[in-house]
């Protein structure tokens, strides 16, 4: 069997005004993230990690923040996009290991949802991704709560 491993990075500004929108669910907060799209840092890190195994670039390239075409997109849908970009050139998911780091707001509430949201669009068992959350115990800008950011890594298999 052929595998590759990918990982991936993103980081967003909180800002008033937004949605707070993390693994497609939408949670309760006063700051929302600020990006052209939803501006989901963990359904965003995960979807460079799936190109990056393969060497495809990120998602900047395939959805450009310059591209009025995508303000306001639902990642969820372009996660859908990038996998079926991976199904086309013969590749599956076996699984998926991520983190949000966030001061605020508290995500363990929130970490089954988002789990069953990303199986679902990618066609997964729940048990294939894992999510995790922590804080930065204060330190720099995430610890500032300025921002949040997500880490993924991604296990791709060749389909024979």
């Amino acid at each position: 069997m052929t595998i590759r491993i990918g990982n991936g990075y993103d980081i967003h500004r909180l800002t008033a005004g937004r949605r707070l929108i993390l693994g497609g669910v939408e949670i309760d907060h006063e700051l929302g993230l600020l990006g052209h799209s939803d501006a989901d840092v963990l359904t965003h890190a995960i979807m460079d990690a799936m190109l990056g195994a393969l060497s495809l670039g990120d998602i900047g390239h395939y959805f450009p923040p310059t591209d009025p075409k995508w303000a306001g997109a639902d990642s969820l849908k372009l996660l859908h996009q990038v996998n079926q970009l991976l199904l086309e050139k013969g590749w599956k998911i076996g699984n998926i290991d991520s983190v949000v780091v966030a001061e605020r707001p508290k995500l363990k509430p929130h970490i089954g949802k988002m789990c069953e949201k990303i199986a679902a669009v990618l066609e997964l068992e729940p048990n294939q991704v894992g999510v995790k959350a922590t804080t930065n115990e204060k330190l720099d800008a995430v610890g500032r709560e300025e921002g949040i950011c997500a880490y993924a890594v991604v296990l791709l298999f060749q389909v024979p």
